[in-house]
């Protein structure tokens, strides 16, 4: 698109429903909201070419990845090795079909998906635009649940729990996974979506006079969230995505909070019950997430236990008590600092996803220790319900309303 098509052109900040009069366009800047800081528009020197180019060799990578031995493991003797594929594989075996489901959706397939929908909306492959329109949906959807580089930061994890079982080593396939992790993530960066909208098809014309500087809400205009356009607040489909929506997500806070409470019945057992089970020649002990950290604390692995702690132990627990405070504030209770919720709100979005390390941990564990007798490790009950928690909060996380936060502020500005 050229200079001129940007200069003029208004976007509403999904953060706080600021309308913002785009600058004029500079390859390799972006436009951030002056209020919440919020990134609107990033214009990429090669908006198509860098996308495409970071998902094919993804894509390659992944491929390479998923041919030959990802960790190998001895102990005593005994060998025993895993590939990608043989881990969702152990847990379907041992019945825990959602773990497995899970690691194999938001590992493997997800971020193969999203890789082969950036190449195929970036390079204009000759498609009907419904099913553009709908990889473009999925795209966005699906971003959040590829979880490749919280899969890799369990995998690192699980190396120094590994060690005192036995000698550990890298599998050809590790150096791949590695690199796949990296630039799918990179292709994600480089990917716009406001460009990549305007590429599909246009965004509508809104016959409302608008004014830059204040709520789009005020002004009678709303955002479609999946698209970026402007559209007026009582239109409830996107003519441009066909996705239904309103001004405000329709009873935020009460889902928002109906999730909590749910995570938070479920976060209580999942602390309590054991998360793996372990059997060395003949006994069987089981462990706890608390347990797991204080025997990684006793053997001197600090920086490790400090990092299951804080992702198993303090982020769920402090994401609850932050998403609670958001609802509780929006609510108009108390003095509120729009600015300092709404940095609340960006961390809680960006951390909750990192609780899943313990999950992939025990994964890679049950999957790679099984020595018959010797020792092997299976997944226990608390593993299921940790995970359910951490999906339940990242719900809560995406139903919540950011924009709830302004409002009132939006409301002061207008008068």
């Amino acid at each position: 698109m050229c200079s001129a098509n940007h200069h003029h052109e208004m976007v509403l900040c999904p953060q706080c429903d600021l309308l913002v009069t785009l600058p004029e366009w500079v390859q390799g800047t972006k436009a951030i909201c002056p209020r919440c800081k919020t990134t609107l528009v990033t214009w990429w020197k090669e908006p198509k070419h860098q996308p495409t180019g970071y998902a094919v060799s993804a894509l390659f990578m992944l491929l390479m990845a998923c041919l030959f031995p990802f960790i190998s493991m001895s102990v005593a003797g005994i060998s025993s090795e895993i590939t990608l594929s043989q881990i969702p594989q152990v847990m379907f075996n041992e019945n825990y079909v959602s773990v497995g489901t899970f690691f194999l959706l938001c590992v493997q397939l997800v971020p193969a998906f999203c890789m082969v929908a950036i190449i195929l909306l970036c390079q204009s492959v000759v498609i009907s635009q419904k099913i553009k329109v709908w990889l473009a949906r999925m795209l966005f959807q699906m971003k959040s649940w590829c979880m490749v580089e919280i899969f890799l930061a369990g995998v690192l994890v699980s190396f120094v729990k590994l060690m005192a079982y036995g000698d550990i080593g890298l599998g050809l396939s590790f150096l791949p996974y590695c690199l796949f992790c990296l630039l799918q993530v990179r292709a994600f960066q480089c990917l716009d979506r406001h460009w990549l909208w305007n590429q599909i098809t246009l965004a509508p014309k809104v016959n409302i006079p608008l004014q830059a500087g204040r709520s789009g809400l005020v002004q009678g205009v709303r955002l479609c969230q999946c698209c970026t356009a402007i559209l007026p607040a009582d239109q409830l489909v996107c003519s441009r995505c066909y996705t239904r929506g309103h001004a405000r997500r329709r009873n935020s806070l009460q889902w928002t909070m109906a999730l909590i409470v749910t995570a938070l019945m479920l976060y209580i057992p999942a602390n309590i019950m054991p998360m793996m089970v372990t059997e060395s020649l003949g006994n069987q002990s089981d462990s706890t997430i608390m347990a797991g950290v204080i025997l990684l604390w006793s053997v001197g692995s600090y920086p490790v236990a400090l990092v299951i702690f804080i992702a198993s132990i303090m982020v769920p627990s402090l994401k609850m008590l932050a998403i609670g405070w958001l609802c509780w504030d929006t609510k108009g209770h108390g003095k509120r600092d729009s600015s300092r919720m709404h940095f609340i709100y960006e961390v809680v979005e960006f951390v909750g996803r990192w609780s899943m390390i313990d999950v992939f941990v025990i994964a890679i564990l049950s999957s790679l220790v099984r020595m018959g007798k010797l020792m092997s490790v299976y997944p226990a009950m608390g593993a299921v319900i940790f995970a359910l928690v951490v999906i339940l909060t990242m719900f809560a996380a995406m139903t919540f309303d950011p924009r709830l936060i302004w409002d009132r502020a939006n409301v002061k500005h207008s008068l």
